[in-house]
């Protein structure tokens, strides 16, 4: 059995928590994000400390842990927030945001355009870098997968969206 649930989850200063029957609410600086709870599993706030209160059911005793853990990445996200970036590796290769929309020339025949979901804040410091960033971090990981998802790298000359530091192993190309 985990004991990531036995752990609590500090409250830092100007974080607040509403604990309903059925979902806790963490408001922050940067927003608010709410979790909804599943049968057997419960949160108490003591002080500045959320505690996850579980039955013996071998079902909630599985999703305790996944309960503090989304917890404790909501009341980070509504701290300082997440980010995820990608570069741009291909001659030609550029993004742009314009307005509500990411536009990317990856080399196809036609620009594509990812329009940017509600709660995430695209910027693009450079043409070849994008950066994603959100309060809500299973958002900003799905964001960046499905434009990294536009265009892989390949593993031959590692053209492509890539995240920042992924490292691509390349493969030989055909001898003669």
């Amino acid at each position: 059995m985990s004991r990531i649930a036995k752990a609590p989850v500090d409250l830092p200063a100007g974080v607040t928590a509403t604990i309903a029957a059925d979902a806790v609410t963490i408001k922050g600086a940067k927003g608010s994000l709410s979790l909804s709870l599943t049968s057997g599993v419960s949160v108490v706030q003591a002080e500045q400390k959320l505690q996850i209160k579980y039955s013996e059911a071998e079902l909630a005793r599985t999703r305790a842990g996944a309960t503090r853990a989304h917890l404790a990445n909501m009341v980070r996200g509504v701290t300082r927030g997440y980010e995820k970036k990608l570069e741009l590796v291909g001659v030609g290769f550029r993004a742009q945001v314009q307005g509500k929309n990411l536009n990317l020339t990856l080399g196809f025949s036609h620009p594509v355009n990812v329009a940017i979901p509600e709660g995430i804040n695209i910027e693009t410091p450079s043409q070849t870098e994008i950066v994603v960033k959100g309060i809500d971090r299973q958002k900003v990981g799905q964001v960046a997968a499905e434009i990294r998802g536009i265009r892989p790298p390949e593993p031959y000359k590692g053209k492509g969206v890539r995240y920042a530091n992924e490292q691509i192993t390349l493969k030989e190309g055909k001898k003669k």
